[in-house]
């Protein structure tokens, strides 16, 4: 059974997420202490802090077992407490409602288990072999450069140069000098 398994480490304030097949999980509860080689975490202890099933519903550490139980909620995990009146949400105060929680122990249902460092210090993602969002971003462009890219301001300025020398300059015209106007008005005084 592959998990999915998300490390955050509470120092840095970073998660990260690997996928791998740990049959040893299967029967822990939340709030055990597992060893970090499990997963390729070699001198890390990690402790499980949740997870969710296959149909997306998530663990409760108050209630025991495996099972997947409709249980009346008022706060906590998987409750968010909010009424939607006309479109809008509102908070109200001693809200409760029946939802779908699973137990706090993995079983074969359980698809993603959380998990946070509490001892052992090290680059985990270095360690898990998973690369940075930066590098990723950095290898994409890189893939994409190849393409003959000419600076836009060099363009903009030949296309300028161009229609100067293609356009036929205006021929002038003599308009009368507003003189003779000014005469006239002169005259009819």
């Amino acid at each position: 059974m592959a998990f999915k398994i998300v490390i955050s480490e509470p120092k840095s304030r970073k998660a990260w997420q690997i996928e791998k097949d740990v049959p040893s999980l299967i029967g822990k509860k939340i709030g055990d202490k597992f060893d970090g080689s499990l997963i390729g975490l070699t001198g890390f202890t990690l402790q499980i802090t949740g997870g969710s099933d296959k149909d997306g519903f998530p663990m409760r550490p108050d209630l025991e077992g495996a099972v997947r139980k409709k249980a009346l909620l008022t706060r906590g995990i998987g409750f968010r407490g909010f009424k939607k009146i006309k479109k809008k949400k509102y908070k109200r105060k001693g809200m409760r409602k029946r939802k779908y929680i699973r137990g706090n122990t993995i079983s074969e249902n359980i698809i993603q288990v959380n998990c946070k460092v509490l001892e052992g210090e090290g680059n985990i993602p270095m360690i898990l072999g998973i690369k940075p969002k930066e590098e990723e971003k950095k290898e994409e462009e890189k893939l994409e450069a190849p393409k003959e890219e000419k600076p836009v301001k060099k363009e903009v300025e030949q296309l300028k140069e161009e229609k100067k020398e293609e356009a036929p300059k205006p021929e002038t015209t003599e308009q009368p000098e507003e003189k003779p106007k000014q005469e006239e008005k002169k005259e009819g005084e």
